[in-house]
């Protein structure tokens, strides 16, 4: 979006409050999808791929360690590519036989010496020209069917360790990042790797060998022509990179604004309601407008630049046709030279200028490839969460029974800013806990750092007298269930999103599962059932069934300890005295953590804590 403007006395005008308030719930909305995306996910594109690498000999090291693993195949294109080129280079002067003797033929029947050309000659060089053609492309089909299934193995390769580092990472990293540019590695940049590896690298290959088979080729005609035709380079070269020069800095730009109105697309389509409801359209549409323009104007310069390269290409490549045919017809007439080598040399002469043309391509291709791949590797060399204990030290969560304690744990998300400061509990195996305090008093934290989602700073938190990470993190968290606020449901069936609380569940046991959780009548009334599908936002169903299906999840997992937060705040009055009920089922001997601001949902608790500024300010029973 653009800048937020303000009025002329820099108070910010109505429609800048209302783009702020739009701003929050958007960011909001896409905090909650990157939550509901654990097991899927999607996101839009926002690399971009005109950055140049920072570290161009360290990222091209790291990439090719990946290539490395398939050195054999590598081997083989490399040793086609080359082969399949050099078969090619030979056609011209084939072809050139050809005519030559066709020539020949026809000014010896001109003359009265012979009878005219020998098409049985003719017939067995275009043969032979024909093979050779064939098994250049042959040769080519190899190298390219090996080097696309390399290069999509690599991309797998990317995919797998990118899948794997994001659940390694620790959560204050998801914290700072954009959920879109971590979906942009493992899509756009992959890709870009993908179709660098694809092209690029036979392309660099065919271009070198056939720079250096047509030279010697040339020369093998003409020493005299090849040097005329040479000439043409160096005015060729400084053409291609004047015009590189000046288009990359304009493809820079485009992908920018490509990556800045997806971007905006996303959020006006993710906010499209409140777009609605605050009239924001026109304000959205203008600014889109905006960015729409600047790239059009962006991509425009650099396809036009990048457009005019070919037809001076051809400007200068044509010039030196004509001198290369004069000389040529000079040298012909002298018998220095026969008549096919001519039209031979005009092929090798178009020959020559194309690899130019590519090899300048491919300079810009890496260039781009190599931003994308540092984007990659820097992802990869984040700093992960510590390692977990080995399993000889780590403590055996079967015989838990739920006693917890809290010894003057301190945390903040910023070291500098503490949100939990002094906070000391003890709760004993089945007791129901309530958590009250304003917003921001450090509610939730307890229950992210009981879940051990962040580390404590300082002190410690107990479970049967161990402290927490002395658990394997899996052991730890499967022995809680938990219930939020924001409801955490994914594009797939009601059956497997109540499954996901335990994936070995039959189809009995997630239905008992959704009676208990007061879920199964609303759910028997869909279409489809427990088959039907949920979209990505899980908004085919109403806020208040997402959390009963959350519950359901929950009833399901059969969890030592239970974390409700808000777990009733979207469902109606009736609906929330019914889940109460089987809230209560559940909770019975287990140790239950309640944060609510409804006092319905805790007047059962067996202690309830008042939080403020991180701290217990006060506690005792409902009464």
């Amino acid at each position: 979006m653009a800048a937020d403007q303000t009025t002329e006395t820099g108070t910010p005008s109505r429609d800048d409050i209302r783009l702020k308030q739009l701003r929050a719930a958007q960011q909001s909305k896409r905090q909650s999808a990157r939550r509901r995306r654990g097991p899927g996910g999607g996101g839009h594109n926002m690399a971009m791929p005109g950055e140049k690498a920072k570290d161009f000999k360290g990222t091209l090291k790291k990439l090719l360690r990946y290539l490395g693993r398939h050195k054999p195949a590598v081997v083989i294109v490399i040793i086609f590519a080359m082969i399949s080129t050099i078969f090619g280079i030979i056609g011209p002067k084939v072809l050139g036989m050809a005519t030559t003797e066709l020539f020949e033929g026809i000014m010896a029947q001109i003359a009265g010496t012979g009878t005219g050309p020998d098409f049985t000659a003719i017939g067995r060089i275009l043969l032979l020209l024909i093979g050779l053609y064939l098994v250049s492309a042959l040769f080519q089909f190899v190298q390219g069917f090996l080097m696309t299934g390399v290069a999509n193995k690599i991309c797998y390769s990317l995919r797998r360790d990118i899948d794997e580092k994001i659940m390694r990472l620790p959560f204050s990293y998801y914290d700072k990042t954009a959920t879109g540019d971590v979906m942009s590695r493992i899509t756009n940049d992959v890709d870009a790797v993908q179709q660098s590896f694809d092209r690029s690298i036979t392309q660099i290959i065919t271009s070198i060998t056939t720079l250096v088979g047509v030279l010697i080729m040339m020369f093998s005609i003409s020493w005299l022509m090849t040097l005329i035709a040479l000439v043409t380079l160096p005015l060729s070269a400084g053409i291609i990179a004047v015009i590189v020069k000046r288009s990359q800095k304009h493809f820079t730009a485009q992908q920018e604004y490509l990556g800045e109105v997806n971007g905006m697309v996303e959020e006006n389509f993710g906010a499209h309601t409140i777009l609605r409801a605050f009239n924001g359209e026109k304000r959205a549409l203008a600014q889109f407008n905006e960015s729409n323009e600047t790239l059009y104007n962006a991509a425009w310069r650099a396809n036009f630049l990048s457009g005019m390269m070919m037809p001076i290409m051809n400007i200068i490549g044509n010039l030196g046709y004509v001198v290369v045919c004069v000389i040529g017809g000079y040298l012909a007439i002298n018998g220095r030279i026969a008549v096919g080598d001519i039209q031979a040399f005009m092929q090798y002469m178009r020959n020559f200028q194309q690899p130019i043309m590519q090899v300048s391509q491919i300079s810009n291709v890496l260039q781009q490839t190599m931003a994308a791949a540092e984007r990659i590797f820097t992802f990869l060399e984040e700093e992960e969460l510590p390692a977990d204990v080995s399993d000889e030290e780590s403590v055996d969560p079967a015989g838990v029974v739920g006693e917890v304690g809290f010894a003057g744990v301190r945390f903040g998300y910023d070291a500098t800013k503490p949100v939990i400061r002094d906070f000391t509990a003890q709760v004993e195996p089945g007791q129901k806990i309530a958590i009250v305090g304003h917003t921001g008093a450090g509610k939730t934290t307890i229950v992210k750092l009981l879940m051990r989602f962040y580390d404590v700073d300082e002190g410690s938190i107990m479970v049967d007298g161990h402290d927490i990470r002395q658990f394997k993190r899996d052991d730890l968290r499967s022995l809680f269930g938990m219930v939020l606020q924001d409801t955490w449901l994914y594009n797939g069936s009601i059956a497997d999103n109540i499954r996901y609380g335990k994936l070995e569940a039959t189809d009995e046991e997630v239905r008992a599962a959704a009676r208990i959780a007061q879920a199964d009548h609303f759910i028997s009334t869909l279409p489809g059932g427990y088959d039907m599908v949920l979209n990505e936002e899980a908004s085919n169903v109403s806020q208040g069934q997402k959390q009963l299906l959350t519950i359901a999840r929950a009833v399901l997992h059969d969890p030592r300890i239970l974390i409700l937060d808000e777990a009733t705040s979207s469902v109606d009055t009736r609906t929330e005295i019914q889940i109460q009920k089987a809230m209560d089922n559940l909770m019975a001997n287990r140790t239950s953590f309640i944060i609510a601001h409804r006092l319905s949902t805790i007047r059962n608790a067996d202690l309830i804590l008042v939080m403020e500024n991180g701290d217990i300010v006060e506690q005792g029973s409902h009464e």
